[in-house]
């Protein structure tokens, strides 16, 4: 309750600089808060902007999850395994830095430009966030109990089962949060061109038409999206890492 709270009072905090700062500036290119309140609730309301909304949370956890299932696996794998970390992980130190949103054009052409390029390219960023985070958690892991766990009988899938997957799975969490902020950035960039439907469309429609109210409802319906995410992710952590929480 004490957290809910608190949120609640940041949000009305920022909603009030908002509407100081609307007030100060006077300007049609920052309108009131209530005034986009009122546009959201009733787009929604009308449904008109409820198909887009579908469209990018499809995108953007269709993107989350095609990372998740390729990074997780070959994190936990690289990290444990020191003989295939040390052949795969130049291969990592040199991919991951490359800035992978200038590859859009390059994606389009092959996949053409529908949803799969989109959700791709989002997967394809959010990958090396998940996939170092993985590895970094698996390799942090005190040798010893792995000893202890073979001495025991373990086989090696159970100690990837029993060991290595839950040490590790804070980290992955906590990766997929950071990766939510990322697929949104991600999810609009993509959505700004060779598209007419999604959130960062109607940004961009909107502002081709200074049509500057539908354009902050369009800016806060894509934070609502990552809020959301991110909501679900840090409930999904509270119940499958108990543990953390008493710490």
């Amino acid at each position: 309750m004490g957290r809910k709270r608190d949120i609640l009072i940041a949000a009305l905090i920022l909603l009030a600089a908002w509407q100081v700062c609307a007030l100060l500036l006077n300007s049609m290119a920052l309108p009131q808060p209530w005034m986009v309140l009122v546009d959201l609730g009733s787009k929604l309301a009308d449904g008109s902007l409820i198909d887009d909304l579908a469209v990018s949370s499809m995108r953007a956890l269709a993107g989350i999850a095609l990372a998740l299932a390729a990074a997780v696996p070959l994190g936990l794998v690289v990290g444990a395994e020191d003989h295939i970390g040390k052949r795969l992980s130049p291969f990592i130190y040199l991919l991951y830095p490359i800035p992978h949103v200038v590859l859009l054009p390059l994606i389009i052409i092959l996949f053409g430009i529908g949803n799969f390029s989109k959700i791709f390219l989002i997967a394809l960023i959010v990958f090396f966030q998940i996939l170092v985070t993985t590895r970094d958690g698996a390799r942090s892991i005190h040798r010893n109990y792995f000893h202890s766990m073979k001495t025991l009988g373990a086989s090696r899938l159970q100690i990837y089962r029993h060991l290595i997957l839950p040490a590790t799975l804070p980290k992955i969490l906590t990766a997929m949060r950071i990766s939510v902020g990322t697929s949104v950035a991600i999810l609009f960039f993509v959505e700004s061109f060779a598209t007419t439907t999604g959130l960062g469309y109607i940004i961009m429609d909107s502002w081709g038409r200074a049509d500057y109210i539908s354009l902050y409802t369009g800016i806060s319906s894509m934070a609502l999206l990552g809020f959301t995410l991110y909501l679900i992710l840090d409930r999904i952590e509270h119940h499958v890492c108990r543990w953390m929480s008493d710490q």
